[in-house]
């Protein structure tokens, strides 16, 4: 299938809001996890909707949404590492480097159209929006799930859909969770 890929601008919040529907994507956390960690959890579900639809109206838009027609499908946030202050809280995905990466840290797909390409248009698109703007890479947080007892928390993509796209293992701090990354040529 095509998909056509749209920043998560203000524009498109109707869209973004219809995808996630009333329970937030993923247990109501809104795409707030590597923005604000746990902490999403003791918060209304309300709250972490207004923050996302808060960055949807700022100059740096959160992340990108896969259309198939008139109809949002899939999710991907995609922002500079750095606006993921979570992300270094995290013993197994603290950075690398000093290298500022984008990250391509969270996936959600409508039932209806996971296994259709929908993850991998957003990685392609992801690593063209982020060369854009002028990073020298984009980093992964996927889950290995060739590693037996792999987490089945999937969100963050799959370490196999990011080595299709040309994403290489830089750190391996935890056996299923690797850090991935795609140097971009600018």
């Amino acid at each position: 299938m095509t998909f056509t890929i749209r920043r998560a601008t203000l524009e498109q919040w109707p869209a973004l809001e219809d995808l996630f529907g009333r329970a937030g994507a993923s247990n109501g956390c809104w795409c707030m996890y590597w923005r604000i960690g746990p902490a999403y959890h003791e918060r209304p579900r309300e709250q972490n909707r207004a923050d996302l639809k808060q960055l949807t109206a700022s100059p740096q838009p959160p992340g990108l949404l896969a259309f198939d027609g008139d109809v949002a499908v899939g999710w991907s946030e995609l922002a500079p590492r750095a606006d993921l202050e979570w992300l270094a809280h995290s013993r197994y995905l603290q950075p690398v480097d000093d290298l500022p990466v984008w990250a391509l840290a969270c996936f959600y797909v409508r039932r209806s159209h996971r296994g259709l390409g929908v993850v991998d248009a957003l990685i392609d698109a992801g690593v063209q929006v982020a060369a854009a703007a002028g990073a020298p890479a984009v980093e992964a947080y996927p889950v290995d799930t060739s590693v037996p007892s792999h987490t089945r928390n999937l969100f963050p993509g799959t370490a196999s859909a990011f080595s299709r796209h040309g994403f290489a293992v830089v750190a391996r701090r935890k056996p299923d969770r690797p850090v991935m990354r795609r140097e971009i040529s600018l």
